[in-house]
């Protein structure tokens, strides 16, 4: 018999005692390790591995056939101008999205046409990646920016050729009959700094135009990092499938 109670008040709204023993435990997961400048860390042990360096298995290109970008040194890859974006093999649908990427440090430009590329939830929402270190632009371009909808709440960018973290909670949007439900959310943490707390998200991304969900998608989609012309890198990519957004 585990500890707990079977003779305490019921819980506002649900089936479960404060305290009720026969409440479900949660699975247990290991961690992982974090990343540091030299070296990138290890995923939580049910995270799926979209890659670890060693090759872009996981990957192919949007235009069809095999993804175009290079592995470079320190466990990463790097986008080659002109090849085109690259998506996952699988689809996803709510989900934690851990990835880490490193704005070059050869500065040819400004604004937009510094370190610009970015990652795409469900193939179709941008979180906008771009060197935003001392180099501003309008708000809902910047780095951490949902991009086209809301700017981060902070500028945690750090210096070009400096590794940079994403931590993204993600809710798929939610249709029912055709219209929407609920919309998509986002949670992100760049550099372990809060930019989005679950923010409502207008539609899939658009440039130059009202982002809206009047066309209908399913609950999943590939993963998608862009080619924007920039040499960016990016390392230590996983993700975890949310199956349930609350404890039961």
């Amino acid at each position: 018999m585990t500890d707990g109670y079977d003779d305490t008040p019921f819980l506002p709204g649900g089936k479960w005692r404060i305290h009720d023993r026969d409440r479900p435990v949660p699975p247990i997961v290991s961690p992982g390790s974090f990343s540091s400048q030299e070296s990138q860390g290890s995923p939580p042990d049910d995270a799926v591995v979209l890659f670890d360096g060693s090759n872009l298995d996981a990957w192919v290109s949007v235009r069809g056939g095999t993804a175009g970008w290079k592995l470079v040194a320190g466990n990463s890859m790097e986008t080659v101008r002109g090849t085109g974006d690259i998506r996952t093999k699988r689809e996803f649908g709510s989900c934690q999205l851990h990835l880490e990427w490193k704005a070059p440090t050869a500065i040819s430009a400004s604004g937009q046409g510094r370190g610009n590329s970015g990652v795409f939830l469900l193939g179709l929402y941008e979180v906008q990646i771009l060197d935003n270190f001392e180099n501003p632009t309008y708000a809902d371009g910047l780095a951490g920016a949902i991009y086209g909808q809301f700017p981060p709440l902070v500028n945690a960018c750090l210096p070009p050729g400096v590794w940079q973290t994403f931590d993204i909670v993600f809710e798929t949007p939610e249709y029912e009959s055709g219209h929407l439900k609920n919309p998509a959310t986002m949670t992100l943490f760049h550099n372990g700094v809060v930019a989005h707390l679950r923010q409502s998200m207008q539609g899939p991304t658009k440039h130059r135009a009202l982002a809206d969900y009047q066309t209908a998608h399913g609950p999943k989609g590939p993963i998608v990092l862009q080619d924007h012309g920039d040499p960016v890198q990016f390392r230590n990519i996983w993700i975890r499938e949310l199956a349930a957004m609350q404890a039961e």
